[in-house]
Parts: C-alpha cells; sequence; structure tokens
C-alpha cells in the first residue's frame, strides 16, 4: 500500500477527475500520475514540487518542515465546497472584437459553491474567460478575468427614462463572429444597443438584421483585476 498514492485516489474521486487530468492541471502535462503509479520498489521517491502542486489541486496538504504537535487540528476545506470554474484560453474584447479559433480550457479554478449560488449561477454555467482591450475601463481593464453565466442569454427589454440612472448590465457575447464584452441594452425587442465604460467608445444601436448578428454568450457577474503598477 503507497499512503500517499491512497489519499490521491481518494481526492480524485472526490473531485471527479482522472489521472490524466489532473496530472495536467498540476503541472502542465498527462503523465505525472502514470509515472507515480508505474515507479516500482518499497522506496519510491516522488517530486515534492509535482506533489506540491498536485495538492493544490486536489485540496489536500503537501507539508515538509519540522514536526508538528500530534495534538494540533489542521482545519482543511471539504472539497465538495468548491467548483471547478474552467477557463477558456478565448478573450473576449473591449473594443473591437476578438477571433477566436478554439474554446480550449486553458485551467481550472476554484470557487465556493455557496457564493456562486448567491451569485445565482450554477457550476455547471459558469464559464471564466479574459478582457482584452480598454473600451470597457475603469470597469474591466484589460487582462481581467470575468465570469460569466452561460444560462443567462436574455437582457430583458426595457424602455429608459431620464430618471432612470441604473447602469445596463455587461454580456460577453459574439458579434458578426468576433467575441466582445459590453453593456447590453434592448430597448426594443428588435434592438441591441451596445455601451461601454471608456467615453471614448460611442454607443452602437443595432437594429433588425444587424442585431440578429449578436448572440449572447452569457452575463457577467464578476470580474477580478490585477493591479499591475
Amino acid at each position: 500500500m503507497d499512503p500517499i498514492l491512497d489519499a490521491i485516489d481518494e481526492a480524485l474521486a472526490q473531485h471527479g477527475l482522472s489521472d490524466a487530468a489532473a496530472s495536467k492541471l498540476a503541472v502542465g502535462n498527462y503523465a505525472l500520475l502514470k509515472n507515480m503509479r508505474a515507479a516500482r520498489g518499497e522506496d519510491k521517491r516522488y517530486s515534492f514540487q509535482a506533489l506540491s502542486r498536485l495538492a493544490e489541486v486536489l485540496g489536500l496538504e503537501c507539508y515538509f518542515g519540522p514536526v508538528r504537535d500530534a495534538g494540533a487540528q489542521v482545519e482543511r476545506a471539504d472539497p465538495s465546497e468548491f467548483a471547478q470554474i474552467p477557463l477558456h484560453a478565448a478573450l473576449v474584447a473591449a473594443g473591437d472584437g476578438v477571433s477566436n479559433g478554439s474554446e480550449t480550457v486553458v485551467e481550472y479554478l476554484a470557487f465556493r459553491r455557496d457564493w456562486l449560488r448567491r451569485l445565482g449561477v450554477a457550476a455547471a454555467d459558469a464559464k471564466l474567460a479574459r478582457v482584452q482591450g480598454d473600451s470597457m475601463q475603469p470597469s474591466l481593464w484589460h487582462g481581467d478575468m470575468i465570469l460569466i453565466n452561460t444560462k443567462s442569454k436574455e437582457p430583458p427589454v426595457r424602455q429608459r427614462d431620464a430618471r432612470d440612472q441604473r447602469r445596463s448590465p455587461i454580456y460577453a457575447l459574439i458579434d458578426n463572429g468576433e467575441a466582445r464584452v459590453k453593456r447590453v441594452e434592448r430597448p426594443n425587442p428588435d434592438q441591441v444597443l451596445l455601451s461601454s465604460d471608456n467615453p471614448d467608445f460611442a454607443p452602437e444601436l443595432r437594429q433588425g438584421a444587424d442585431a440578429k448578428g449578436i448572440t449572447i454568450i452569457g452575463k457577467v457577474l464578476w470580474w477580478g483585476h490585477t493591479n499591475r503598477e
């Protein structure tokens, strides 16, 4: 029996991951666990760095250091409380649009399931992507990560008056084959108004056939910004 592989197998089952998928997420290739299982002899040697990365993926603790108090309780997060949300290689443009040739998943990020529920999105409907361009500044910046609810594809139809100061919701969308991210309004059923937060970019009103060229990917519920100053 190998206690390390036993712990890994239990975590794989909890997360619903295969050896290949967990290995890819941890170190970028599919063979890590395959090689670990193929190692022979009672005195197997594992790369601590690879084990540490695998532990992060599986919600395990990888520890090497001074002996700890046996009575101390280490509080661990329950893996079932987290959902692994895919981050796609595709970009959504805060600007004129980006042509994406692939929907490749580059990695997964863990989000608390109860937090997703409070946002109103099921884990199965949540997707992550990155923003390209500056038309949505100061809300969204180039390189920001956005969380998209792909179940929410129908911006409501509503008429605005001068007293209505509510900001329109942000959506990721396909505009004539190009991925974009904009605030979206529907003044009428056959009209779509795309607007930017950056005042240098004018609103775009699409009507009739032009409006039908827009496909909503989903509503943007959250974004994360990294300060690069």
